[in-house]
């Protein structure tokens, strides 16, 4: 059988080249984006030595709190009215794009992400690098895509590749960055494209290692298994996770709903976030910024349970506070900051009731930064293998996996939805195995479309509109202008009048006199959702198709079988794609579906 060279060079290598290019573009942003921190950093605190908390420790307690507030105010009015999608974690904006946006991210969602993430972290916002990371290195996939003008599969893959070139080079985890980009994005993804995202991961995590060398992270304790009954505590551990999950998605959540009820001005509240994080800071400094240092003291056994405690505590306080601010940034380095602590008070409560044991509460902090991964983001696979990339250590592999599966049962019965999916459902966007549940909101006016349109002039006289009407398959017209703009609508039904009483016949009649004149209008980048609505509401055959919203070009037509027709496809699509996955089956909250998204 002959190789087709052409057909081969356009499915396989193409795309593995494109994906080696995102992966390199994508590591030398998360690499920049490190630098970005360290200059803000540099540029708000000075440039001493140490960390971020060694020189906020430094500083006068007044300026600890100016910093935070006046950075939240300065990116206030850039994530409200510039760039809204920047704004927030960053992860459920890239499921949107994916999802409803034909993955089309806004080039501008780079350069302003890294800055504003930047400096919102150097000014001690506690929140994550990584969820920006992805946000960075899906826009950049999707930017390259939209520059050489690629259909939305490819976008789909680009921003899938940048999403795990990010995560790869962040914790250079090549394997976790993957599985974040499958796990979490692109349930569906077709098993070819596998390897096309394995290639972004490896590559960025190349261009992590040329720059940051071969150092971890963080500073891993070695990890073994001193007993197989340690996996009752494990699992605890993982319950335990679960909950705290939540707590953390009720945090986050739960303020912004009070912004609204008192109708506070969206560009302010990321002042008011850095203003009380700024004051949370005066009395317990590590809970600023990432908290990678303090993660290391928990993996190192330097923290005590009290210690602990009031660290787990004021970490989701602080996470709750700037997130549900406004401000922009992850929850991926809050939820492993949770989940050491955790650990460690579960292992350090463990090894003071059971003394004889031999427990390490250090194994536990690190289940627990698993554990507490699995329940936020509900992905087992992508907390698994982050733990044990940062490990090398296989002992690890069964207790992650008891403490993992624990916290997503947890979250899945009690809530049901992860901490992106819970952003997203704010907004009435409901999305399950990547794809969004009302599957008429995901589907583009442009696609389904008629190009092949019926046009009849707005001077055409009645004897050849009845030739016309009579060799039409469809009947109905759309009547322009001379200068081809939408004038009306002329129907079988306009016309029966004119035919049924001969006594009304008049040659002279032309289209204009008997069109309808006021036309309801789609645009193509409307949604099938909209399309429905209104053949719903209206006894339509079809609806005019318009270059954009006010403009009088017609570029097509929608059927309202072709509506329907497509519906039942793409459910049929959707019931086929949700079989597999057992955790579907769990029923969703009440009312969850029927969200109005305003």
């Amino acid at each position: 059988m002959k190789v087709n060279k052409k057909q081969a060079l356009k499915e396989y290598l193409y795309p593995l080249v494109l994906a080696l290019a995102i992966g390199a573009i994508a590591g030398l942003g998360a690499v920049f984006f490190r630098e970005l921190i360290d200059l803000f950093q540099a540029l708000f605190w000075g440039k001493g030595r140490g960390d971020l908390l060694e020189k906020i420790e430094q500083v006068d307690p007044v300026v600890r709190v100016i910093i935070p507030s006046l950075v939240g105010l300065a990116i206030g009015p850039v994530v409200t009215f510039w760039a809204p999608e920047v704004r927030g974690p960053g992860v459920p904006e890239v499921m949107e794009a994916l999802a409803l946006k034909g993955a089309r991210i806004r080039h501008r969602v780079t350069a302003i992400k890294s800055l504003v993430t930047a400096a919102l972290i150097a000014s001690g916002a506690s929140v994550g690098r990584e969820g920006p990371i992805v946000q960075i290195g899906s826009s950049i996939g999707s930017s390259l895509t939209q520059l050489f003008r690629l259909g939305s599969e490819s976008r789909r893959l680009a921003v899938a590749c940048g999403a795990a070139a990010g995560i790869a080079a962040t914790f250079q985890a090549p394997m976790a960055g993957t599985l974040f980009a499958v796990e979490i994005l692109l349930f569906d993804l077709e098993v070819v494209f596998l390897s096309n995202i394995v290639v972004a991961a490896v590559t960025g995590t190349v261009i992590s290692k040329q720059f940051f060398g071969e150092g971890r992270v963080f500073d891993v304790p070695s990890f073994y298994l001193g007993s197989p009954i340690e996996l009752l505590l494990y699992f605890a551990l993982g319950i335990a996770a679960g909950f705290v999950a939540i707590g953390v998605m009720g945090a986050i959540f739960t303020l912004p709903r009070l912004w609204k009820r008192i109708k506070m001005p969206l560009w302010l509240t990321p002042s008011l976030g850095g203003l009380g994080v700024g004051l949370l800071g005066l009395l317990l400094p590590y809970v600023l910024g990432v908290g990678y240092s303090s993660i290391d003291m928990a993996l190192a056994g330097k923290v005590s349970i009290q210690f602990a405690c009031l660290l787990l505590l004021g970490k989701l306080v602080a996470t709750g506070v700037c997130i549900g601010s406004g401000m922009s940034g992850g929850i991926f380095a809050p939820s492993l900051f949770l989940g050491s602590m955790l650990g460690s008070v579960v292992g350090l409560t463990a090894q003071a009731i059971w003394p004889e044991a031999g427990i390490v509460p250090s194994h536990y902090a690190l289940v627990g930064m698993g554990a507490m991964v699995s329940g936020t983001t509900l992905a087992p696979v992508t907390a698994v293998l982050t733990i044990f990339e940062l490990t090398y250590t296989y002992q690890i592999i069964l207790p992650l996996m008891v403490a993992c599966i624990g916290s997503l049962l947890v979250v899945r019965l009690l809530h049901g939805y992860s901490a992106y999916e819970t952003k997203l459902l704010q907004k009435g966007v409901n999305i399950v195995r990547g794809r969004e549940i009302n599957v008429l909101r995901n589907m583009r006016i442009e696609d389904y479309m008629d190009t092949d349109l019926q046009i009849l002039r707005a001077h055409t006289r009645l004897p050849e509109i009845i030739e016309r009407m009579e060799q039409s398959p469809f009947p109905h017209f759309v009547v322009l202008n001379e200068k081809d703009e939408l004038m009306g609508v002329l129907t079988l039904r306009d016309l029966r009048p004119h035919l049924a009483h001969p006594e009304r016949y008049d040659p002279d009649i032309t289209a204009k006199d008997i069109m309808k004149g006021e036309v309801i209008t789609l645009t193509r980048d409307d949604s099938m959702e909209r399309a429905f609505s209104l053949f719903a509401k209206h006894q339509f055959s079809f609806l005019p198709v318009v270059e954009g919203e006010g403009s009088k070009k017609v570029i097509g037509q929608l059927k309202r079988s072709t509506v329907f027709s497509a519906y039942e496809e793409e459910v049929l699509k959707g019931r086929m794609l949700s079989q597999p996955n057992w955790l579907c089956q769990f029923p969703a909250r009440a009312g969850s579906e029927d969200q109005d998204r305003s």
